[in-house]
């Protein structure tokens, strides 16, 4: 079951939270000030964190919002403010908030917020490093790199090897290349696969007699990968 942690000082407005969030099929606990927040967050696992911008006691929302972030508590929080000025939610966000929601709000987008908010934090982070033995890829900036010497590709040779390391170890066929490398549906007669896998066997392998890139014949090729 889905564990959220409730930190308002209002005690009608936190019976409210707690029974819209348990209509809704999550487990709630509560904290009515900043200190005994921290330490239900630090103590338990939860999955999401409903936190009140303006909280007594000395450490307000975003004083306890910094200090579970610097804890390394990552679970997604919506803070909840009666300060709704652009100034103030770029505050909260900036200080490790996922999510704003001023006050006064309907229960429905409290409950449709914190939905999204856990479908975002259970998907998938994002690839963005390729690794095939000695052969780096970063997704993000492009830089292809082979026993720390970096690689310098063209946008067609990146795309043949991109999708050559994410096989790396299987058999890809011709067709298998033309049609995700080139977005070809049906196979002509032609050797550019030849070439741009020769050219990529050069700038991998400038100097080794066996290449990374193998010919599998009557089947296509391979990316060995080991070390």
């Amino acid at each position: 079951m889905t564990r959220v942690l409730v930190v308002e000082d209002d005690p009608q407005t936190a019976d409210e939270i707690k029974a819209a969030l348990a209509d809704h099929g999550f487990s709630v606990d509560h904290a009515a000030t900043g200190r005994d927040g921290l330490l239900k967050a630090a103590a338990e696992a939860y999955d999401a964190i409903v936190l009140d911008r303006m909280l007594p006691g000395g450490l307000d929302g975003l004083g306890l919002l910094a200090t579970l972030r610097a804890a390394g508590i990552d679970a997604p929080v919506l803070i909840l403010s009666a300060l709704s000025g652009v100034d103030e939610r770029v505050r909260g966000l900036r200080a490790g908030g996922d999510d704003y929601l001023t006050k006064p709000f309907d229960f429905l987008e409290l409950t449709a917020r914190l939905d999204v908010l856990l479908r975002r934090q259970a998907a998938p982070q994002r690839e963005t490093m390729l690794r095939a033995g000695k052969l780096e890829m970063d997704l993000l900036t492009h830089v292809v790199q082979h026993a720390g010497r970096v690689v310098d590709l063209l946008p067609r040779e990146y795309r043949l090897l991109e999708f050559l390391m994410r096989h790396a170890g299987q058999v890809v066929t011709r067709t298998m290349l033309f049609e995700e490398v080139w977005n070809y549906r049906s196979v002509e007669p032609t050797n550019v696969i030849d070439m741009h896998i020769s050219k990529l066997r050069r700038k991998l392998d400038p100097d080794s007699a066996e290449p990374m890139i193998r010919t599998v014949r009557g089947a296509g090729y391979m990316l060995h990968a080991a070390d």
